[in-house]
């Protein structure tokens, strides 16, 4: 699964940035370790302890191009787009929801485009993890550079501590029955 984000400590915590929170969440929570692979452009860490392995990836390319790194990194781990889990914000949830789906469009966020373009295939799962929309007068692009407020980062907080316990069960669970629990919970 890759947890969507821009790196650098300027961008840590934005709303943007709930993809990577969550992904360094879940490698606490797996006692892993997070290391950026020698001339590739993102960091990794894999768990091969249960039925199915689990592969945490963090493109450091920026949002717009998480894609770059898709294909020979899936390609190298042997994993197939199908089986890829895509964690990103959504301005189209309030702080705090999240929805799990089985494929779909890229719905005009620029790191779905890169990867679909760069896969060839919007066939994965995503994670959208809610961000809400911007204040009247704030662009969107402001928004998503900024940091939540108090409330919202506690719901949001929540809500990847929640999501994080569900993903580690991915590794004796389907992706279908892991999606079911975060849907359900979540109304």
């Amino acid at each position: 699964m890759a947890g969507l984000g821009n790196p650098g400590s300027k961008y840590h915590r934005t709303r943007h940035n709930v993809g990577f929170d969550l992904i360094e969440l879940l490698s606490e929570q797996l006692v892993l370790s997070l290391k950026k692979p020698l001339f590739r452009q993102y960091e990794y860490a894999g768990d091969f302890s249960g039925t199915n392995s689990l592969h945490l990836i963090k493109p450091l390319t920026y949002m717009n191009r998480s894609g770059d790194i898709m294909p020979g990194l899936l390609r190298r781990k042997k994993i197939s787009t199908e089986s890829l889990l895509i964690i990103t914000d959504n301005m189209d949830l309030p702080p705090g929801k999240v929805r799990m789906k089985a494929s779909g469009s890229s719905a005009g966020h620029n790191g779905l485009k890169s990867i679909i373009h760069n896969v060839g295939s919007g066939n994965f799962f995503r994670l959208y993890i809610g961000v809400g929309r911007p204040e009247k007068g704030t662009s969107v692009v402001d928004h998503v550079l900024g940091e939540f407020s108090g409330q919202d980062r506690v719901k949001v907080d929540e809500s990847l501590e929640r999501c994080a316990l569900l993903l580690s069960g991915l590794q004796e669970k389907t992706f279908i029955q892991v999606m079911n629990e975060i849907n359900t919970g979540n109304s």
